[in-house]
């Protein structure tokens, strides 16, 4: 059934259980009862949903519940500080715990999407950005004096988006109704040709065909049918769908209201990630202009029988639901873990009826398109890959942003580009991308060559790679949804390992271990982050290996580290005094 309103966000049960979050600042196992209860659900479904979501906690949190980004780009090391631990000190507080009076909780969460604005943090869920060390006590004081979050200084919350190159996309803005207007003037079929005759691919980084896709789902059995938008950009280093949905959020309703005229849908879902929720008002207002239009809701345009509404659900710290079928789980109030595929979602997805799901650029596109035309679009890019893609740049550069270059510019001229001048490396595509090294700089982008959904992270030659592994270790690890084995125990095994050679204590047989327990990751992992996971190691142990040896011992060392493993005994006596620790006694 369609939804003629804005009213179907609120009602999710995602959107519910954060209320509740937010209300107690805990889901306790009462609320879960009467959640369970309201929503006629399995009481263990809920206890499901809510340990699989980072942003949930059955345990209170703070008044002032603060996430800082661990990202590469947008962490709490900063400058030689460890910021995360500055203010843990300053507020009297251990990471990863609510302080004993409930006032503040501080830990960690992947990514939050503010690559470009360099040390971030979630607090209450708003971000806040460019942190350093001397803002740290202004914010201990804030919080010691209870000053509520929203009169903290509005500069702190200030979201800029920098482009820097424009392109097609960015540069030719979208009347609203213009691409349905073609679509009445030209038939459907020719509109779905036009998709298809412009070589337009998914811009999420697999780059299926577009106009095959949508011409898959229009001809699958069944009634019902859905269009779903992938705006859960939790690649680490990705940020360009956030300006996308500040800037282009109209095209991106007209890119789904296209599909759902072409498929025959009436009910499409926006899944935007959580640490962009700050985005919902703006989202649900363009949504509400649209509706005045005429351009959502009952008889669009006049059309008579074409009927479509966009609701917006709100994802809960999930990296994993930005693989389509976990976002469909999610979608459908379960945890977001991957489908088993074959069926695809084209004929089997949302409550098992034919659903596209596209991201934000690729609807854009699409729209943009339709209105000017196939040729258009294949005048830019390469014969494999048409068009322009957004990239989210960040790391160890003078002008980071957002840049839109036809496919086929090289690695060599974006770093020039966005004064890149001492790279060693470059990561294409987050963690579960590509690490290219000087000697690759000439390689394209494209999807015949380095394809991404649109993060690229530098890093300079004072940066220690290394770390930069452990930090992408650690995030697979975390971010892992632990269905299958070859990743929740090979990501696991890889962060151990890393962490074992960053200390000192790595034999010359590390080398052939990580060889190993990349591959197996990789090939028998279920779904595409298993099969991504390890890309950054094996990537690591082909091009920058001195990394990784310089930090090998030749004779055996224990791996144990006794100490190490005292740390948590240390933490919840609260004591990590020099007697505390064997190597000092």
């Amino acid at each position: 059934m369609m939804n003629r309103s804005n009213s179907f966000a609120p009602e999710h049960l995602l959107h519910r259980l954060h209320a509740t979050q937010q209300q107690y600042r805990y889901i306790s196992p009462p609320a879960m009862q009467q959640i369970a209860a309201e929503y006629q659900l399995p009481l263990s479904q809920i206890a499901a949903v809510v340990a699989f979501y980072s942003f949930f906690s059955t345990q209170p949190r703070g008044r002032f519940d603060i996430l800082f980004s661990n990202c590469t780009s947008c962490g709490y090391l900063a400058d030689g500080e460890n910021l995360l631990q500055l203010l843990c000190q300053q507020l009297q507080v251990i990471p990863g715990t609510t302080r004993a009076d409930g006032l503040v909780s501080i830990g960690e969460t992947s990514c939050t999407g503010m690559c470009d604005h360099g040390p971030s943090m979630l607090v209450n869920g708003t971000p806040v950005t460019g942190l350093n060390a001397g803002k740290l006590p202004q914010i201990a004081q804030l919080i010691q004096d209870q000053i509520p979050v929203p009169q903290w200084p509005a500069a702190w919350f200030e979201i800029s988006d920098t482009v820097h190159r424009r392109d097609l996309l960015l540069s030719n803005p979208l009347i609203p109704g213009n691409a349905l207007q073609q679509v009445f003037q030209q038939g459907i079929s020719e509109i779905l040709a036009v998709i298809q005759q412009s070589g337009l691919r998914g811009r999420g980084g697999a780059g299926f065909d577009t106009g095959k896709k949508w011409q898959l789902c229009r001809e699958a059995p069944g009634d019902t049918r859905y269009v779903v938008c992938n705006a859960d950009e939790g690649e680490p280093g990705t940020f360009k769908d956030r300006y996308l949905l500040r800037e282009y959020a109209d095209a991106l309703f007209e890119g789904m209201t296209l599909c759902a005229l072409v498929i025959g849908a009436q009910q499409g879902f926006i899944y935007l990630r959580g640490e962009y929720r700050y985005l919902l008002p703006h989202l649900e207002t363009g949504l509400d202009h649209r509706r005045r239009l005429g351009l959502l809701g009952v008889n669009i345009l006049g059309q008579r029988g074409f009927d479509f509404d966009i609701g917006i659900v709100v994802g809960a710290g999930a990296y994993i639901c930005g693989e389509e079928s976990a976002l469909i789980e999610s979608l459908e109030g379960k945890p977001g873990i991957p489908r088993i595929r074959p069926p695809f979602p084209v004929t089997h997805g949302y409550l098992g009826q034919p659903t596209v799901v596209n991201n934000v650029e690729t609807f854009i596109a699409a729209a943009q398109i339709a209105v000017h035309g196939a040729g258009w679009f294949k005048a830019s890019g390469t014969p494999t890959s048409a068009g322009t893609k957004l990239l989210s740049i960040s790391g160890d550069c003078r002008k980071p942003g957002i840049y839109e270059y036809p496919f086929g510019v090289t690695i060599r001229q974006v770093l020039h580009d966005c004064g890149a001048t001492d790279a060693q490396a470059v990561q294409i595509g987050g963690p579960a991308g590509a690490l290219i090294g000087v000697a690759e700089f000439d390689r394209t982008i494209a999807f015949d060559d380095v394809s991404t959904g649109g993060s690229v992270l530098i890093f300079g030659q004072s940066h220690d790679l290394l770390a930069i592994h452990r930090n992408f270790a650690h995030f697979f690890a975390h971010e892992s949804c632990g269905f299958c084995a070859p990743c929740r125990i090979g990501t696991q095994l890889l962060k151990n390992a890393l962490d074992t050679i960053a200390a000192g204590r790595g034999s010359i047989f590390a080398f052939d271990e990580l060889q190993k327990l990349g591959q197996i990751v990789k090939h028998q992992s279920h779904c595409g982050l298993g099969h991504t996971a390890a890309n950054h190691v094996l990537d690591g142990l082909r091009q920058f290996p001195q990394a990784f040896s310089s930090r090998l011992q030749s004779q055996f060392t224990a791996r144990f580290d006794l100490d190490q493993a005292l740390a948590s005994a240390r933490q919840i006596t609260r004591r990590d005094d020099a007697a505390a620790h064997l190597d000092n006694e």
